[in-house]
């Protein structure tokens, strides 16, 4: 049986995921509603997170599909999937073109050499321009520096969530089979015969995490065979081998996992049984083997400490608050989220590096789903020397904004050390280009959708290291502390509106120290939120006002991390997101000032 590996990579919300669910619903594979994104975070958010294998059958073909995620903080998914696939399809939205996300994909796509198929999904949205597209997909492919073959690619036109596929976009098929027949006549089959009988070797690409089975990896065998039972050896990057065995092999079959006996070169597959196997490392069936080339993934980019809770309200809400079941839990997140870096080395709190604040969002809603109590502070970027020169992140940014918000995004993305690269304009929206160092982006999202009134888009996508840019200028806001420890009273913070904005509602129990709002003036404000109206046995006109509370900005886990200063935790419980001082009380954080 033939084999074929593919995966499906695109900018975020460009049907990825869609197309991947319309393929396994035509094959039969899943019911209308499955879907790819299993998670529950995933589902909440629309957006995929952690790269995901499945597999149909078709014309006895084998293709096996890994869906990766589409948001920039989470490329670490998509780079180690690409070594493992023999082509990708490259889903671009009909009206949108290409964007951010979509240049770094390709781009690590054509440097190893793959030869996409181009899905151009959506036409039929009113606003759809599949032959523009079509000629900046092209233009893409030109300033990546694609080969000729390359530059060869076949198109096909798609609406993926009603499974419809043709050659033409006023030609479709009510199914996706034109897109699957281009799939096996493009793409050649993942093995010969002669493969199949060289010396095994196979490398992971990912790993997952089983309760009954422990540590798993996913791996593409690249030669030869391996069976249940058998014992392998294990090289890694350093040329070390140790030996182990293979305890249990499942193939993927639709999204579900299936036990077999032996699997042969060309096949996608997971094993169980080697329990301290990592990423890129070679397995092979003898010691003397030449490992496979290495999974290179690039570098993090911003780095916060995670501590214990030790906030006045600590352990009332969580199940795992001590230091020993944090330190284990970011242990175990190791295993399986390769884009992350940890520190262990101080006792009081474990530096944690990451790619993005989204990407440490989504590990600390998983920690806070889990039980898990954790505070984080401010997050920073990671600069290094390089020949005496102190060296900062860098992302490219893509904004598409209405007409009439150019000017304000411009003069902020300006202050921010933003330089602008190119503008377009297209039907009363613009799409702006910015190169800026990732200092300048952060807490940036949130001032973004004010400035845009939500009709604004951003995307970005890490471009390396570059010179340090200097002092970035940011809107500091000053903040809101609360003096008293109780319940926050209605007309207190009725008060206290005028004077910012509050993150809190009334009946919120507070402590001394905790931020309940901001200051526009970006001076710290200390104010009794639980103080109440004195009540006395006379009335009055005046007295009686009606109290009208404007609804209050809550603290979500990204915007906690975009608003937080220098001097703040932010605290994370299961029930819970607070933003408080490092130093709770008003003394101490006067003596910490003075030093």
């Amino acid at each position: 049986m033939e084999i074929r590996n593919i995966a499906i990579i695109a900018h975020v919300d460009h049907g990825k995921t869609t197309l991947t669910d319309s393929l396994l619903r035509q094959a039969g594979l899943v019911e209308e509603s499955v879907s790819m994104d299993s998670d529950s975070i995933e589902q909440e958010r629309g957006i995929t997170i952690y790269a995901k294998n499945c597999s149909l059958f078709y014309k006895d073909t084998k293709i096996n599909i890994v869906d990766t995620p589409g948001h920039a903080d989470f490329s670490s998914e998509v780079e180690r999937v690409l070594r493992s696939i023999d082509s990708v399809l490259l889903v671009v939205d009909a009206q949108e073109g290409p964007m951010p996300q979509t240049k770094f994909v390709l781009k690590k796509s054509l440097e190893l050499g793959l030869k996409p198929i181009v899905v151009i999904n959506k036409v039929d949205k009113p606003a759809a321009r599949p032959a523009a597209v079509a000629e900046m997909v092209y233009e893409l492919f030109l300033d990546l520096g694609a080969t000729d073959e390359q530059l060869d690619f076949p198109i096909i036109y798609t609406i993926a969530k009603a499974g419809h596929a043709g050659s033409a976009p006023d030609q479709l098929m009510d199914n996706l089979n034109p897109l699957l027949d281009l799939i096996l006549q493009y793409i050649k089959p993942a093995a010969s015969p002669e493969m199949i009988t060289m010396p095994l070797a196979a490398q992971p690409f990912n790993l997952a995490y089983d309760n009954f089975l422990g540590r798993c990896a996913v791996a593409r065998i690249y030669q030869g065979k391996i069976k249940a039972g058998q014992s392998v050896f294990i090289k890694n990057l350093a040329g070390q081998v140790r030996t182990q065995k293979v305890t249990k092999l499942f193939t993927f079959s639709g999204l579900s996992r299936k036990e077999i006996a032996e699997a042969s070169a060309g096949d996608i597959i997971l094993i169980a049984g080697l329990s301290d196997i990592y990423i890129g490392e070679t397995i092979s069936e003898k010691a003397e083997q030449a490992a496979l080339p290495a999974i290179l993934i690039d570098e993090p980019t911003i780095c916060l400490n995670f501590l214990i809770n030790n906030s006045p309200f600590a352990g009332r809400e969580g199940k795992f608050v001590t230091n020993r079941q944090l330190r284990e839990r970011l242990e175990k997140e190791l295993e399986v989220n390769v884009g992350l870096r940890i520190d262990f080395s101080d006792v009081n709190f474990y530096k944690v590096y990451g790619r993005g604040e989204l990407h440490i969002a989504v590990l600390l809603e998983n920690m806070r789903r889990e039980g898990y109590e954790v505070q984080v502070s401010q997050p920073q970027v990671i600069t290094k020397e390089e020949a005496g020169v102190k060296l900062e992140p860098y992302e490219e940014i893509s904004v598409d904004i209405p007409d009439n918000c150019t000017g304000i995004v411009i003069d902020k993305i300006s202050q921010r050390k933003g330089q602008m690269l190119d503008l377009k304009n297209n039907n009363g929206q613009t799409v702006i280009n910015f190169l800026i160092p990732t200092r300048g982006l952060l807490g940036y999202r949130d001032e973004f959708v004010v400035d845009t009134r939500g009709e604004g888009i951003l995307c970005s996508r890490f471009l390396g290291f570059k010179p340090w840019a200097g002092d970035v200028e940011r809107t500091k806001l000053g903040s809101m502390i609360s003096m008293a420890t109780g319940k926050a009273l209605a007309f207190s913070l009725w008060n206290l509106q005028e004077r910012g904005v509050l993150y809190i509602s009334p009946n919120t129990n507070v402590y001394e120290g905790m931020v309940i709002g901001n200051v526009a003036k970006g001076n710290d404000m200390v104010v009794n939120p639980i103080k109440g109206k004195k009540l006395t046995n006379m009335r009055a006109s005046g007295s009686d006002e009606a109290i009208i509370l404007t609804p209050p900005w809550e603290l979500t886990l990204e915007r906690g991390l975009s608003i937080i200063n220098e001097d703040e935790y932010l605290e994370v419980t299961p029930q819970s997101i607070r933003l408080r001082k490092k130093f709770l009380t008003e003394n101490e954080r006067n003596k910490n000032r003075e030093k």
